[in-house]
Parts: structure tokens; C-alpha cells; sequence
């Protein structure tokens, strides 16, 4: 299965003691690159949430973003003023001594101000739940990656079909390619022998000049040949494809394999370009010089997207 490695996922677990969120962001990357951001009393938490992250994600750069919110222990609690007052002047007080005291938060006010204890923080119901939540995100998380790495194959199968019209088109040109060729031989060579003497064809037998442009003719097609560089592009597209439904490479059936699809992917399209590049060498015609151009082109295409790729 393709996967981009661009997604999100996010979701959010509650019990008794309050609510637990938790969001994945993933971009692309070459290697695996966690960034945890966490509040201090779910700090015990990055183990298990990085354990369940690795069993899904190979690759890429991912920030985990996770927050908690306890339970009001009273719906009608209020904030008591005097008492706000006197903690605001023994604040003020307590920065003329050390200027970075910092200020009691909102759910310690409401404490005091309603005579209520903070709750008892029970880690093993703050794990369950951030399990529970980191569960469910991942779970998101992959659909999304799923979702997104199909539309990649399709750009790039889309890209597939046009390197394959493109092999094709080529293939049926080089027949007259070369024929035109033998034609621009022989009329080359009896220009030549007219110009030097008119009498040239008095000189040379008709086996002879047909020796000389067979000869000719047979150099010329083994400095063009490109059937060797064609039949590896069909090989590679029909690499890309399964690679595109499987996710694996075809030579590693039965074997468990190596390395990500987006690299296996990655290694291909530099194949492929390889071939564009000699077919572009060997062009003897502008056609052909237009079709390798194209190849780089729509190769150049599927390696920008393969670069999302897991």
C-alpha cells in the first residue's frame, strides 16, 4: 500500500478525571523524525505513544501534540474578588523581591476561591486515556496517509501511461528512421562519385555501391539502436506499476523487504532517467530528440510526487 507521508489525525479520550487530546502531524522527510510536545504530567506517556507511532510511520518528520484538561469538580463555582485582590497584592509584592514569580493559573484561583482541592492526579487513568486517544489518532492518521498516497499513484500512473505512448511512438518510427537514413547514404555516395569523376559508375559495380551503403546503413543502425534502452523503460514502468498496487518491489516476492516504497520509488525514476538520458544521446532524428525530452519531463513529474511518498 502506497502512503503519503503528509497527513493529520487527531482525536480525544474522556473519563471522570477530564479529557485527553491528541494530534499527529506528519510531512515528508528522509529518515524517521519524532517531535513530542507535552505538557509535563504526560511526560511518562512519550514511550508509549512513540512505541504505537513506530509500529505505523517508517518515515518522515512528525510532531505529536498532546493536551489534557481536568474535570470541574463544581459547576457553579465563582472566582471570590477579595480574595483575588489580596493574592494580586501579594503578587506584586513577591516581584518586587524575585521579578519572575510567576502568576498562580486560573484553575488554582477557582481552588481557593471555593475552598476545593485540586484532583488527585491518577496516572494510571491519565495513561489509559492518552492510549485510548493515541490509538484513535494514529488510526486517522493512516487513513489520511492512505487516502492521500492514492492520489499520488494516480499522477503517477497517469505519468507511467505517457512514458509508455511515448516508448511506443518510438518504436514505430525507427523502421523509417533507418530506411530514410539508407536512402541519404546512397544518394550521398552517388553525388560523391559523380562529383570526383563522371565517369564514377564505370568504376564501381552496382554490388559494390549496395556493399558500401549496406555497410553504411549498418553502422548507422547500431549508433542508433535504442531497442536496448526501450525494452529497460517498459521494464521500469512495469516496475513502477506493481510497485504503485503493492507497495513492494516484484523481485522481492517471498522476501521480506527492504527500504520504503518512496525510496524503492525514488531509485527507479533515477533508472528510468538514465535511459531518457542515452536515448537523448543516441537521438537521430529531432522527433527522437523530442521524445526524450518528454520522458525527462513526466519522469521528472513522478519523482516530485514520489518525493511524499512513505
Amino acid at each position: 500500500m502506497i502512503r503519503s507521508m503528509t497527513a493529520f489525525g487527531s482525536a480525544r479520550a474522556e473519563s471522570a478525571q477530564g479529557s485527553v487530546t491528541i494530534e499527529f502531524r506528519t510531512v515528508n522527510s528522509r529518515f524517521l523524525d519524532i517531535n513530542f510536545r507535552l505538557p509535563e504530567d504526560l511526560r511518562m506517556v512519550e514511550g508509549l505513544i512513540r512505541e504505537k507511532l513506530v509500529q505505523v510511520v517508517t518515515r518522515g518528520k512528525v510532531e505529536i501534540r498532546l493536551n489534557y484538561t481536568h474535570s470541574s469538580t463544581r459547576n457553579d463555582a465563582s472566582l471570590d474578588l477579595e480574595l483575588l485582590a489580596n493574592i494580586a497584592s501579594q503578587l506584586q509584592a513577591a516581584r518586587q523581591v524575585i521579578p519572575d514569580t510567576p502568576a498562580p493559573s486560573f484553575n488554582d484561583l477557582l481552588s481557593r476561591s471555593n475552598n476545593t482541592e485540586s484532583p488527585v492526579f491518577d496516572s494510571e487513568i491519565w495513561t489509559a486515556m492518552c492510549q485510548e486517544a493515541a490509538t484513535l489518532a494514529l488510526s486517522e492518521l493512516q487513513a489520511a496517509r492512505e487516502r492521500e498516497g492514492q492520489r499520488l499513484g494516480s499522477m503517477m500512473q497517469e505519468c507511467s501511461k505517457g512514458i509508455s505512448a511515448i516508448v511506443d511512438q518510438v518504436e514505430k518510427e525507427l523502421p523509417a528512421l533507418l530506411s530514410e537514413h539508407q536512402e541519404k547514404i546512397s544518394n550521398k555516395l552517388r553525388d560523391t562519385l559523380m562529383a570526383v569523376s563522371p565517369e564514377g559508375f564505370e568504376q564501381i559495380s552496382g554490388a559494390e555501391l549496395s556493399a558500401r551503403i549496406a555497410q553504411e546503413s549498418s553502422l548507422f543502425s547500431l549508433r542508433i539502436d535504442v531497442a536496448e534502452e526501450l525494452s529497460r523503460l517498459r521494464s521500469h514502468t512495469a516496475e513502477l506499476e506493481h510497485l504503485l498496487s503493492t507497495g513492494e518491489s516484484a523481485n522481492s516476492k517471498g522476501k521480506k523487504s527492504s527500504g520504503s516504497a518512496g525510496k524503492r520509488l525514488d531509485f527507479l525514476f533515477q533508472e528510468m532517467n538514465r535511459e531518457a538520458n542515452t536515448l537523448g544521446s543516441k537521438a537521430s532524428a529531432l522527433s527522437i530528440t523530442h521524445a526524450a525530452i518528454n520522458l525527462k519531463l513526466l519522469i521528472e513529474q513522478m519523482r516530485e510526487q514520489a518525493q511524499n511518498i512513505e
